[in-house]
């Protein structure tokens, strides 16, 4: 028998939806004005989405993907400049500056977007926890999503409706068309913590369209040092499949960093990548481990210096603090400014 192509399956189950009257209600308005302007089904998830926007809560990553999803959305909605007033009105009891401001930073976004749907909705087939905070999603989105490896893709749950949040596919694309996320539950109640905590099998996530990180793949032949601390392990995962896609084999170097070995994630992926390139050399870096081998003790980034080959194309993903202290210290060990490669999207 053969397999069921991805673009054409649907969700076996998905998380019972509680109707939002008040997304009803600007449904109905912005059909009285415009007819047939909005897909019913895009509704609920745009008018969240607005609402978020509107609200002005999120951090500036968070903002970013927002504002990506939606400008998505008005491309692939066809809206125009003159839908302003109609869905102001129905989202608004009185639309005003914030709101022509709102709107002005949609158009702006979309004028980047290309073709494509506003979003895929992705059934999550696939979540576990083998460290304690984080998580790996494996989703399979109903159509064939168009990424790349180092890519991210603004993501959402309707767990947390309207909020979105970068996150790097942890593959290249694989022919069955699924997707693997890996997610660090930042705080209670957050997008994140949802991903974590709360979200099983089964459920639908929506993804927007993916976009340049920052993190892709420099063509070539030179060779590659990867320098990873907690989930920003995942687009550099990425890389490596993709290199071993490629006919060429370039070296490459991972350096993964965590405090001890228990806290490392993703330990048996990692230890089959290794097993099965020779060109590949995995290096865990622990910061707090009394127990490590001396070769791998200190911070990635300690490790990253040690390792580095004039040759090579560095890239570097973690947590805020890493980035910036990897902007500021890789240059001095040598890594010369159009080899350091960091992220310009949320990357934890």
């Amino acid at each position: 028998m053969s397999a069921v192509p991805a673009d054409e399956r649907t969700p076996t189950t998905e998380m019972p939806q509680e109707t939002d009257p008040s997304a009803d209600r600007f449904r109905a308005a912005v059909e009285e004005r415009c007819p047939g302007l909005l897909p019913e089904r895009d509704v609920p998830l745009l008018h969240a989405s607005l609402l978020r926007l509107l609200d002005g809560g999120d951090d500036h990553a968070g903002r970013s993907a927002l504002l990506r999803a939606l400008g998505s959305a008005y491309h692939s909605f066809g809206l125009r400049s003159w839908h302003a007033a109609a869905i102001g009105a129905a989202l608004l009891a009185s639309p005003g500056v914030r709101w022509r401001r709102a709107w002005r930073l949609v158009e702006r976004t979309a004028a980047r977007v290309g073709d494509g749907p506003a979003w895929w909705a992705a059934e999550v087939i696939g979540h576990d926890r083998d460290v304690d905070g984080v998580a790996a999603l494996t989703v399979r989105p109903w159509r064939r999503l168009p990424f790349r490896a180092g890519q991210a893709v603004p993501v959402c749950t309707p767990r947390r409706p309207g909020r979105w949040r970068w996150l790097s596919p942890a593959n290249a694309p694989r022919a069955n068309g699924t997707v693997e996320f890996h997610v660090r539950a930042l705080a209670v109640g957050s997008v994140s913590g949802g991903l974590v905590h709360e979200v099983r099998p089964g459920e639908l996530l929506h993804l927007g369209p993916p976009t340049d990180s920052g993190l892709e793949l420099v063509d070539g032949a030179d060779d590659v040092l990867l320098v990873a601390g907690g989930t920003g392990l995942a687009p550099l995962r990425a890389l490596v499949e993709q290199v071993a896609a490629t006919a060429h084999r370039r070296r490459v170097t991972l350096i993964v960093g965590s405090r001890t070995f228990a806290d490392l994630y993703d330990a048996i992926a990692l230890d089959m990548l290794q097993q099965a390139h020779d060109w590949l050399t995995i290096v865990p870096a622990f910061s707090a481990d009394p127990e490590a081998e001396p070769g791998e003790r200190g911070t990635a980034l300690d490790l990253a210096a040690y390792h580095h080959r004039p040759e090579q194309h560095v890239y570097v993903c973690g947590p805020p603090a890493m980035l910036a202290a990897a902007r500021r210290w890789l240059p001095i060990a040598g890594v010369p400014a159009d080899r350091l490669h960091l992220p310009t999207l949320g990357c934890r």
